[in-house]
C-alpha cells in the first residue's frame, strides 16, 4: 500500500531535493500495512498502530531515519513522528489516540499570531490549536472504536503537515516569535550552502540575460515560463525553507489563482521577488535552510492520466514555439515541465525517480558541484548512455512483478542533443503503464 508515501524507489541521493521525502520505505511496508489492517479488524488496537507506524518508517542506505519512534507498554503505546521542523508526540490506548505538536510558548504569542491560529482552526478537518499552561499546540484526538489504517493515516498526516507548515510560516511572518521543540532540526554545512547560493545567483543571471533575447513584442508568455521555471528550479534543487520557501510559494500560488490579473502584471510580481533573491546576502540566505526528517508527503497522488495530459499539452506548446522559431525558450520549457511536475504532483516512486534522473541530466553542472557523477557532458554534448540505461533499469525492474507492462526504456531514448533527449524522455514517461494485470 505504497499510496501512503510516494518515495520508496531506491536512490543514490546524498542531499534532499524538493518537498517530497528523500528516503526509502521499509521493504516490508505493504506487509506491515496489511498486518495493521487485520489487527484493527480483530480489535488488537495497539498491535495495529505498532504495525502502522513501522510501515511509515523510512530509511537511507538501509539505515532507519528514525522519523517514527514507538515505545510499547502493556496498556499503551507512545510515539514520536518527525515532519520537518515539527515534532509530533502522542499516546495510544485501546480506546483513544492523542497527539500534539508544540508551536511556541503561550507567553510569546502576540495578538496577530493568536488571530492566525483561530483562522487556522476553521481550515483544519481533524486537528485544532489550543493552549495549555505553557504552550500553543496543534492537537489530534481520535476514537479507536471503528478504526482502520486509512482512518488514522490522514488525520496524522494533517497534523504533521500543518504543524510543520505553521512553524515555518510563524518564523517567516512573526519574526519576533521563538519556535519551540525544534532541537531535532540540523543546520546544513556551509560548503553546501555556498554552492547553493552561488548557483542561485548564476541561475538568476542566466534567466535575466535570456529574457533580454526574447522578441520585444508579445513575449509575456515566454517571460512567465522563464520566471516560473526559475522558481520551480530553486525550490526543487535548493529546497529552501522558512521565508524563501513561503514567499516563493505565495508568488506561485497567486500566479496560478488570480484569473483577473494580466500576465504582464503577474510577471512583475514574479520578477520582484527574483530581484530580492538576487540582492540577498549570503548571511541572510543561509538562515533559510535546515536538514530534517519527514514522514508524510505534502502532495496527493496524481493519476497517470493527469500527468500524461500535462506532458502532452506542454510538448505541444514546445512544438508551437519551435514552429514559430522562438528557439530561446525551448531549453527552458524542457526544464520547466520536469520542475512543474515535481512541484505540483504527487508522483509514483518510479515516475519520481525517473524524473530526478532527467533533472540531473538537465542540470549536470549543479549536481557535479555537489559531488554526483555526471550523466551528461554539456561541452561535448555527450551522454553516459550505458549508465543512464542502467539507472532506468534499476528504477523500473523492482516493480515489474507488480506492473507486468512496465518496461525500461533507456535504449529507446534519443541521445542526439539534450533537447531531443528531454523530448524522448517525456514521451516515454507518458507511456509508462502501471496497470496491474
Amino acid at each position: 500500500m505504497s499510496w501512503f508515501n510516494f518515495f520508496d524507489t531506491k536512490t543514490e541521493l546524498k542531499h534532499s531535493f524538493g518537498r517530497g521525502i528523500n528516503a526509502n520505505l521499509s521493504e516490508h511496508e505493504e506487509e506491515l500495512f496489511n498486518k495493521s489492517y487485520e489487527a484493527f479488524e480483530q480489535k488488537e488496537i495497539l498491535d495495529a498502530y505498532d504495525y502502522l507506524f513501522q510501515s511509515l518508517e523510512n530509511f537511507t542506505n538501509g539505515i532507519s531515519n528514525q522519523n517514527v519512534t514507538i515505545k510499547r507498554e502493556e496498556d499503551k503505546l507512545s510515539f514520536e513522528i518527525l515532519q520537518g521542523c515539527a515534532k509530533i508526540i502522542g499516546t495510544i490506548t485501546k480506546e483513544h489516540l492523542y497527539a500534539e505538536s508544540i508551536l511556541t510558548k503561550k507567553s510569546s504569542a502576540n495578538v496577530a499570531l493568536k488571530r492566525y491560529i483561530l483562522e487556522r482552526n476553521y481550515q483544519l478537518t481533524y486537528t485544532n490549536y489550543f493552549s495549555d499552561d505553557a504552550y500553543l499546540k496543534l492537537k489530534l484526538y481520535h476514537d479507536n472504536i471503528t478504526m482502520s489504517p486509512q482512518k488514522v493515516f490522514f488525520p496524522l498526516r494533517e497534523l504533521a503537515l500543518n504543524a510543520d507548515f505553521d512553524k515555518e510560516y510563524t518564523r517567516c511572518e512573526f519574526t519576533d516569535i521563538i519556535l519551540e521543540d525544534i532541537a531535532h532540526v540540523k543546520p546544513l554545512q556551509i560548503k553546501e550552502l555556498q554552492i547553493k547560493y552561488d548557483f542561485m545567483q548564476k541561475w538568476i543571471e542566466e534567466i535575466t540575460n535570456k529574457i533580454t533575447t526574447f522578441p520585444s513584442n508579445d513575449n509575456a508568455g515566454m517571460q512567465a515560463f522563464a520566471f516560473l521555471y526559475l522558481y520551480f528550479k530553486i525550490d526543487y534543487l535548493l529546497t529552501p525553507k522558512y521565508e524563501i520557501y513561503h514567499k516563493m510559494n505565495r508568488k506561485i500560488q497567486e500566479y496560478f489563482s488570480e484569473e483577473n490579473v494580466t500576465i504582464e502584471a503577474k510577471n512583475e510580481e514574479l520578477k520582484e521577488y527574483i530581484e530580492i533573491l538576487k540582492n540577498m546576502p549570503f548571511e541572510e540566505f543561509k538562515d533559510n535552510f535546515y536538514d530534517a526528517k519527514y514522514t508524510f508527503n505534502p502532495s496527493e497522488k496524481t493519476s497517470n492520466e493527469e500527468l500524461s495530459m500535462f506532458i502532452g499539452e506542454s510538448l505541444s506548446k514546445i512544438r508551437w514555439y519551435k514552429n514559430n522559431r522562438y528557439n530561446q525558450i525551448i531549453p527552458i520549457l524542457y526544464g520547466y515541465i520536469a520542475f512543474h511536475i515535481l512541484y505540483n504532483y504527487g508522483l509514483h516512486p518510479v515516475t519520481k525517480a525517473l524524473m530526478h534522473i532527467l533533472v540531473k541530466i538537465q542540470n549536470q553542472t549543479f549536481f557535479a558541484a555537489l559531488g554526483y557523477a555526471a550523466l551528461y557532458n554539456e561541452d561535448t554534448n555527450s551522454f553516459s548512455k550505458r549508465v543512464i540505461i542502467s539507472k532506468i533499469n534499476e528504477i523500473i525492474e523492482p516493480y515489474q512483478e507488480q506492473f507486468k507492462l512496465l518496461e525500461p526504456f533507456g535504449n529507446k531514448l534519443n541521445y542526439t542533443t539534450l533537447n531531443e533527449f528531454s523530448n524522448s524522455f517525456y514521451l516515454q514517461l507518458q507511456d509508462l503503464n502501471f496497470e496491474e494485470i
